[in-house]
């Protein structure tokens, strides 16, 4: 085994669950959970995205997925097992003592042992999911194609999440720097946090360039299957000098464009340019259509398409494609795009979740998958 494969999962106060244990064993490649809508399927999927950095696939904050009425916070642990060897894994809210308020944070465990925040996750293994909710990827803000992009970055650059916190971070002190004194600030720490901005930034700018690269060549260089290729582009200040100019320079032209910019950004309340404001656009290859533009089938399709195609990349790149979590994605699917899919994700060396309301959709992994049946916050095996 390669990828990442979950052995046993536990989950503790968490929406639905009081308590929920799936025993899993091992080689499990696909895993399908069928039940009614509101059953609790999809809270299993987002359990299994805490397990890497950030806040789950529902980018809720961390104090909404406590059950209502639980005694304790909520807890998610789990047994893996891969490329990385056997690896026990464990988060959830907890009082660290570091405080000494009684507050409650997020909290990490990697073979028993406290570690420092979520983004050693990344250094272990990579977690990729598809949602209902991505399904308007394209036609909305440039926010939500950011994070998309930003987060299938993580399977191959793990340090990048660190280098997007570290400029957010100088990029918020900045403007409340701003907001409060606007250019009769003190100088030198404006200085010094655009120093910080213009170093991460360029830092981020240059890995998203590198990733979408070898993304576009692992879909160009693979073959036709049952979805669409896609083309992707940066369109953002930082990504378009790169393509022209050395890092250090655009890292001293960053920093010169955020002092010009300090008036506006002051009335502005905010940063106006930089890696923060980059957009990522998806063109139909084969159509050479704007992925906004396309049927919303051809955009469910485009998605699954680039999905897949991270998830080779990882495996190609490294020997270790993510752990796979795919909710209600073959509802819309035709018949012959359901079993591409399957196909697909039989093929790769990793764990698949999927969901779905009607178990009929996935006859076609009779005696291929393992199947669960949740129901009222139970979780059972089931045979088709």
């Amino acid at each position: 085994m390669s990828g990442a494969y979950v052995e046993a999962l536990k989950l503790s106060n968490f929406r639905c669950y009081e308590a929920a244990k799936m025993d899993l064993g091992k080689g499990n490649n696909l895993i399908v959970l069928t039940g009614h809508n509101g059953a609790g399927k999809t809270n299993i999927l987002e359990a299994l995205s805490f397990l890497s950095p950030g806040r789950g696939l529902r980018r809720a904050g961390l104090g909404e997925v406590t059950r209502r009425g639980g005694s304790t916070p909520w807890a998610v642990s789990a047994m893996m097992q891969g490329e990385f060897g056997p690896l026990k894994l464990g988060t959830g809210l907890r009082d660290d003592g570091s405080n000494g308020d009684g507050s409650l944070r997020r909290v990490v465990r990697v073979d028993g042992e406290n570690v420092v925040g979520p983004a050693v996750l990344a250094d272990k293994f990579s977690v990729s999911w598809l949602t209902p909710q991505m399904d308007r990827l394209f036609i909305e803000g440039a926010s939500s194609r950011r994070r998309f992009l930003d987060r299938l970055m993580l399977g191959m650059y793990p340090d990048h999440g660190r280098q997007v916190s570290a400029y957010e971070r100088a990029m918020q002190e900045r403007n409340r720097l701003l907001a409060d004194k606007g250019t009769q600030a003190d100088s030198i720490w404006l200085n010094a946090l655009e120093a910080r901005m213009a170093e991460h930034g360029v830092a981020v700018a240059a890995a998203r360039i590198a990733f979408a690269s070898q993304l576009v060549g692992q879909i160009e260089n693979s073959q036709d299957g049952a979805f669409p290729k896609a083309q992707l582009a940066l369109d953002g200040i930082v990504e378009q000098a790169l393509m022209t100019a050395p890092a250090t320079a655009v890292e001293d032209a960053e920093r010169e464009r955020l002092k010009a910019a300090r008036s506006r950004d002051s009335r502005n309340g905010r940063a106006g340019n930089g890696p923060h404001k980059c957009d990522l656009r998806i063109t139909h290859m084969e159509k050479a259509m704007p992925a906004e533009l396309c049927s919303t089938g051809e955009q469910k399709a485009l998605l699954i398409g680039l999905i897949l195609a991270n998830a080779k990349l990882k495996a190609a790149s490294d020997g270790k494609a993510p752990l796979m979590l795919l909710d209600e994605v073959v509802a819309h699917l035709d018949r012959d795009r359901r079993a591409g899919l399957f196909d697909e994700l039989l093929a790769l060396d990793t764990q698949c979740w999927l969901t779905g309301t009607d178990r009929a959709l996935f006859e076609a992994l009779e005696g291929r998958a393992s199947f669960y049946m949740v129901e009222d916050g139970n979780i059972s095996a089931h045979g088709l």
